[in-house]
């Protein structure tokens, strides 16, 4: 039994093999409709979802598994005070695997102490979110053939967004790779990411507050949202949440091969025209998510060989 708590729970090597079957299944999805028959899928979203967890269910679903589980904490016993531990204790009794997204940091790794399945990390607070990693590489896979030599600029919430360190620290493990940080003073990428997985390794990286003076050298932006949920002072979050917004005027100063990825959901740092241009991967970037998620789950259980 294995659980994924963090990227680098995997290897390149074994990211690799996930992608190769991650193509696969979408060339030939019909091969794969009944991998994970009889096999049971519970989602355990004590925080609001769409994609992840929609995508996770649509995931097991077309391997010819089913699903269960709970949306938002106040539809769960966690309402009436039940402690993660015990929660995925008894879960784990009705379920093969288990996706579990929870707002505090480290509640994955409680779950997958007390669980008898493997444990996905569906997303803890400002720390991890892997599988939203692993759609990333697939969507840079699919639009840049490669991982390597990369000039990637991360733009937005730097210091909350989990989808940004899950993904400086799986690219920090590929050659020619170089970032390029672009927020706040705010909102800046926090130390312990930038020395684990930035200075510890002798990466490139620069530091900007403004987007236009950079964005011609990148050839991945990963937009990311300004999260209201993060935000102790609501003062705070109105008057940072609209400091960058990427517009169909910028996207002119970029190269004519940059790739636009965002985790979603957006609000209005992506405006809407930008959508219409080829570089804009978004919303391909979503589609992709179903895809390796099924792949991950086919792992896990054992269904891939």
């Amino acid at each position: 039994m294995r659980h994924i708590i963090n990227i680098l729970d995997l290897s390149v090597e074994e990211i690799d093999v996930l992608i190769k079957l991650a193509d696969d299944i979408m060339e030939n999805p019909d091969k794969y409709n009944e991998a994970c028959r009889h096999k049971i899928l519970a989602t355990l979203f004590f925080e609001p979802s769409t994609r992840t967890r929609l995508s996770f269910e649509s995931a097991m679903l077309s391997l010819g598994g089913q699903v269960l589980g709970f949306s938002e904490a106040g539809s769960s016993s966690a309402a009436k005070g039940e402690s993660v531990a015990d929660t995925v204790a008894v879960v784990s009794g009705y379920a093969d695997i288990i996706a579990m997204r929870h707002p505090k940091e480290g509640a994955p790794i409680v779950a997958a102490a007390h669980s008898g399945v493997p444990v996905i990390n569906a997303g803890d607070g400002g720390h991890y979110h892997p599988t939203q990693t692993l759609t990333d590489l697939l969507t840079i896979h699919h639009e840049k053939g490669r991982f390597d030599n990369l000039t990637v600029g991360f733009c937005g919430d730097l210091k909350f967004g989990r989808t940004v360190h899950s993904l400086i620290g799986a690219l920090s493990r590929y050659s020619g790779i170089k970032f390029v940080l672009i927020s706040p003073e705010e909102l800046k990428l926090p130390g312990f990411v930038k020395q684990e997985y930035i200075k510890n390794k002798n990466i490139e990286y620069r530091q900007y507050t403004s987007l236009d003076d950079v964005i011609g050298e990148l050839d991945i932006l990963y937009m990311t949202r300004v999260q209201k949920e993060r935000f102790f002072n609501e003062e705070d979050y109105l008057r940072l949440r609209d400091c960058y917004i990427l517009t169909a005027e910028k996207m002119k100063l970029a190269k004519t091969d940059m790739c636009v990825l965002h985790p979603l959901p957006r609000v209005n740092e992506i405006s809407t025209e930008v959508d219409s241009d080829p570089r804009a991967c978004y919303f391909r970037q979503a589609r992709y998510g179903k895809f390796i998620r099924m792949a991950l789950i086919m792992k896990l259980l054992n269904a891939a060989d």
